[in-house]
């Protein structure tokens, strides 16, 4: 099936090279009707040889001007298209500024990429499509389905599958739902899913456990795995945001990455033109489908925040994003930081994922870090994150090391998914420096037990901290000091109060070295009745 599918990607390449004209067209046309090109050109067969041999093909070898104000975009498309069917590097040109329009057609990018010191120029101000990503980063392989897997258990370490790739499976129940989300932006949940990775023999890698018990199957599929590393290398790209209305109308107008194995390394993007309204954004970096994905040495921009009607039919302020990862594994940010005030409130914090295990912040600097849908595994080391903080619920083990945290909660349990998380925290060689004057909480989060999220709420069964300081300092008179944990739930004061659907409370916190600058000393919680039976051990 995968050499069938690699012949007619190969004629599908062929006439796409035939079809695409070599000239441009203005910066204002969006549909491609007019754009018949006046430089007649198609390469010969001699400079195609050249550049085959040469292992490099440049923009400007299929027609980009470079020039800032011509329209780049299909010369772009074809170079990698040109790419792709040789299995050549590609290489922006020297300095030059690619103008990318408003048409849809992405980029389709199969091999290692150097963007150089070129700018590349994303006009969002008028667009033909919103969802259509500029660039996107795609697998040799095609998904493919297997029949005969109908249920699965949590923790199952193997499924009766054959296969000729190592494969990442994504699993749906769509008769069960999940994440049935409380609040302002309510909804009726998401369907059950489950991603993880299985080897040749359906070994289910140890890493990326079953999470759930799936009683029925209503979709199963398995990507495979690329075996080589594919880089995205240097580059600045500049989004002129665009003007819409203030709604949840998302755009995708950025490097999408769907092929595993990928490094992008020394990446800038720097959205400007933000106005008095606007539509958020859904990354420009936005990574899904894949495992083993580093991004490094990149520095990236935080979107104004915009308000709209939620669900609810209240005003909420909309998330947008620069990166968003969505069912993935081992997803590393490496020495990346943002070009604008990490602790400015203005702009929503930069990073939101769903469905992923093992991310990591490396040596960051970002405004946050945020799991909607559930992460397993999150490490968050030699960072400093801004107003937006640790907002996250899943399960595994959190880690945060040698990092400082500047936001209302150390890690903050996002009360609209039930503040939940099914494992442990450990905290280590940490600075918290809450934001505001009002309660200082290491952890927090709400549940009142009365809301069905679709799953049983925990709080972490354990939580260690060591060697964390507490800048509590300048808070008012009335301040009675910091509290391990917040009042999660306010009705909870004496035996009487019922949850419908239980929280599972945290069974133990190791303290070791936790001082603050106000001298004084920590507390559990403004609701001491509900956290009673913790068991706090100081060492």
């Amino acid at each position: 099936m995968i050499k069938l599918q690699r012949v007619l990607l190969f004629f599908a390449t062929v006439l796409t090279i035939m079809a695409l004209p070599m000239c441009q067209s203005s910066p204002n046309e969006i549909d491609d009707k007019d754009n018949n090109g006046n430089n007649g050109g198609i390469l010969t067969q001699e400079e195609i040889e050249k550049i085959i041999a040469s292992g490099v093909v440049r923009y400007s070898d299929m027609g980009a001007i470079g020039d800032g104000v011509t329209d780049d975009l299909n010369a772009i498309v074809a170079t990698h298209v040109f790419a792709n069917l040789h299995n050549l590097n590609v290489r922006a040109d020297d300095k030059a500024t690619y103008y990318l329009g408003g048409r849809i057609n992405t980029v389709n990018i199969r091999t290692n990429t150097h963007f150089g010191n070129a700018t590349f120029i994303i006009d969002d101000t008028k667009v033909a499509s919103r969802s259509s990503h500029v660039f996107s980063v795609n697998s040799e392989y095609e998904p493919f389905k297997i029949q005969g897997i109908q249920t699965l258990v949590k923790g199952q370490d193997k499924i009766h599958a054959s296969l000729q790739w190592p494969c990442i499976v994504t699993v749906i129940n769509s008769n069960v739902k999940h994440y049935i989300r409380y609040g302002a932006n309510q909804n009726d949940g998401s369907n059950q899913t489950d991603i993880f990775v299985v080897d040749k023999n359906g070994n289910v890698d140890e890493n990326t456990p079953i999470l759930w018990d799936f009683d029925q199957i209503t979709n199963i599929s398995f990507q495979p795995i690329d075996e080589t590393t594919l880089t995205l290398s240097e580059g600045k790209f500049i989004t002129i945001a665009n003007k819409d209305e203030s709604k949840y109308n998302y755009y995708n107008r950025g490097i999408q990455i769907k092929r595993s194995n990928v490094v992008v390394d020394g990446l800038e993007h720097v959205v400007t033109g933000e106005g008095a309204s606007g539509a958020p954004y859904n990354g420009f970096l936005n990574i899904n489908n894949c495992v083993n994905v580093t991004v490094r040495n990149t520095t990236l921009t935080g979107h104004k925040v915009y308000q709209t009607t939620g669900s609810a039919g209240s005003t909420v302020s909309m998330g947008t994003y620069d990166i968003t990862v969505s069912q993935a594994n081992n997803i590393r940010f490496v020495n990346c930081k943002q070009t604008n005030d990490i602790n400015n409130t203005t702009y929503w914090g930069i990073m939101g994922s769903n469905y992923c295990k093992n991310l990591v912040f490396d040596n960051c600097t970002l405004s946050r870090f945020d799991a909607h849908k559930g992460v397993y595994n999150a490490t968050i080391r030699n960072s400093t994150l801004g107003h937006q903080g640790i907002n996250s619920i899943g399960s595994g083990v959190f880690l945060v090391e040698n990092s400082t945290i500047n936001s209302s909660s150390l890690i903050n349990l996002r009360s609209d998914y039930g503040s939940t998380w099914e494992g442990e925290f450990l905290i280590r060689d940490c600075v918290f420096v809450p934001r505001g004057k009002g309660a200082v909480n290491i952890i927090g989060g709400s549940n009142l037990g009365k809301h069905n999220f679709g799953y049983t709420c925990y709080m972490p069964e354990q939580i260690t901290i060591k060697k964390l300081h507490i800048d509590d300092s300048n808070r008012p008179d009335s301040y009675n000091g910091a509290a391990i944990f917040a009042n999660f739930n306010r009705n909870m004061t004496d035996e009487n109060y019922v949850e419908d659907f239980p929280y599972i409370k945290t069974q133990e916190v190791i303290l070791e070295n936790v001082t603050t600058k106000s001298g004084k000393p920590l507390r559990i919680s403004d609701n001491e009745f509900m956290f009673r039976d913790v068991k706090v051990i100081y060492r």
